[in-house]
């Protein structure tokens, strides 16, 4: 598509795209929620095309060689399909973030004024490989009532294309209006420079992806955004650790799903603990992940590899672990805060003051105690799914549900108040 052509069609997103935000703005939360049900029963009886059509994508990442969890990122199965329909069930039961008083108070003279939710407006949603992102981010952007244009990856093309069609016509029978869901339909990365150059159309862009990805939106956007960017993601283990406890939660912070953000990339240990790295390890060994480790972690086993710099600073995104030891918790904070990208880390400890100190000094969104930190995730919390998990500080931080895709208004109630 030529360049004027291209950018034409996408600014025609745009204006609908504002249309359909100031039409949602009226519609009721039991339409919407109707919407989202309609949703649910759609992708019931689709699951069979929808896994045939995957199958197009997971072949064209086969070809170019994608890892194997690159791969398990893509793929839809019946098991993935149930969860979206989950999410959407919680997404149903969460309360409306929209039209709540957040506070009010009367002035003096009289003036009754009230701060009150409201959707963000038009929200352009960049992502890589992961299908179930069109359906989650679609259902959590209506649920706060903002329209949607969604621009998925390359990798899952037909995937994300076939969703989004499923939810426009489950939204549309449900009686919401036209466009309220749009993907852009160029996989060329020029596509997204136009998208993120629409500030007169779309009030916020949330990106979900690598670093790559991420700086060339942060170059290139004039319109505000809220990264999701990749997750470095710690697990350390304190001296005063429950290593039953430790040993599960490592395990499964890497292997329950290695090509997820959440997943552990990086392992410390406190050195008092050198004698059970082994112990502590032994699963992980067992299923095959690779360990790239320190000086003395490298030592251990005639497979374990020694670690670079690079390492620590690396998502793997794969069956991969960088480990090594550490001389206390502020050691452990030091290298947590120097090569984590502020996204979930986890303490094993059984000591109160120790984690306070640990999650008052590490700066990242989630900090979890005794647990894996495969649970960064916003079903997990409660927020029924998620758009993203937030690394940014301003407007919200950690896993964005439908309750952080909103702003406010001021609406103020006089009784013929003329200022002096």
């Amino acid at each position: 598509m030529k360049k004027k052509k291209l950018k034409e069609s996408i600014r025609t997103l745009g204006i609908k795209a504002k249309k359909a935000a100031y039409l949602l703005a009226n519609i009721s939360e039991n339409r919407k929620n109707a919407a989202l049900e309609e949703l649910k029963k759609k992708l019931k009886i689709s699951q069979n095309e929808l896994i045939d059509i995957n199958q197009k994508d997971i072949e064209n990442a086969s070809n170019i060689n994608l890892s194997s969890a690159m791969i398990d990122r893509l793929t839809l199965t019946s098991e993935r399909i149930e969860g979206m329909i989950s999410n959407l069930d919680e997404i149903i039961k969460l309360k409306n973030p929209i039209g709540n008083i957040i506070s009010e108070w009367t002035r003096p003279n009289g003036l009754h004024i009230q701060k009150i939710s409201v959707p963000l407006g038009v929200i352009g949603m960049i992502y890589e490989s992961r299908p179930n992102v069109t359906v989650d981010a679609s259902a959590i952007a209506i649920k706060a009532g903002n329209s949607i244009i969604l621009r998925g990856g390359r990798d899952s093309y037909y995937s994300s294309h076939k969703l989004k069609d499923i939810i426009n016509t489950s939204f549309l029978k449900a009686g919401l209006p036209e466009n309220v869901v749009q993907m852009l339909s160029s996989p060329e990365r020029s596509a997204i420079d136009e998208m993120v150059q629409l500030d007169k159309y779309i009030d916020v862009i949330i990106p979900r992806g690598g670093k790559e990805l991420i700086k060339r939106i942060k170059d290139k956007s004039s319109i505000p955004m809220i990264k999701h960017l990749d997750g470095i993601c710690h697990v350390f283990v304190e001296k005063n650790a429950d290593l039953k406890k430790a040993k599960e939660i490592i395990f499964n912070s890497k292997m329950r799903r290695p090509g997820i953000c959440g997943a552990a990339e990086t392992l410390l240990v406190d050195k008092s603990l050198s004698n059970q790295i082994l112990n502590l390890i032994q699963k992980l060994v067992d299923a095959k992940c690779e360990i790239r480790g320190d000086e003395f972690i490298s030592q251990l086993h005639p497979d374990f590899k020694k670690a670079t710099e690079e390492d620590w600073a690396t998502e793997y995104l794969d069956k991969i672990i960088s480990i090594k030891l550490v001389d206390g918790t502020q050691k452990a904070i030091n290298h947590i805060n120097k090569y984590s990208s502020g996204h979930t880390e986890s303490i094993i400890t059984e000591n109160k003051e120790v984690f306070e100190i640990f999650y008052k000094q590490i700066d990242s969104a989630i900090i979890l105690q005794n647990a894996s930190t495969q649970f960064a995730d916003g079903g997990e919390f409660g927020f029924g799914a998620e758009i993203g998990i937030s690394t940014d500080k301003l407007h919200v931080r950690g896993p964005v549900g439908a309750e952080h895709l909103t702003s406010f208004k001021y609406v103020v109630h006089g009784n013929g108040q003329v200022r002096h």
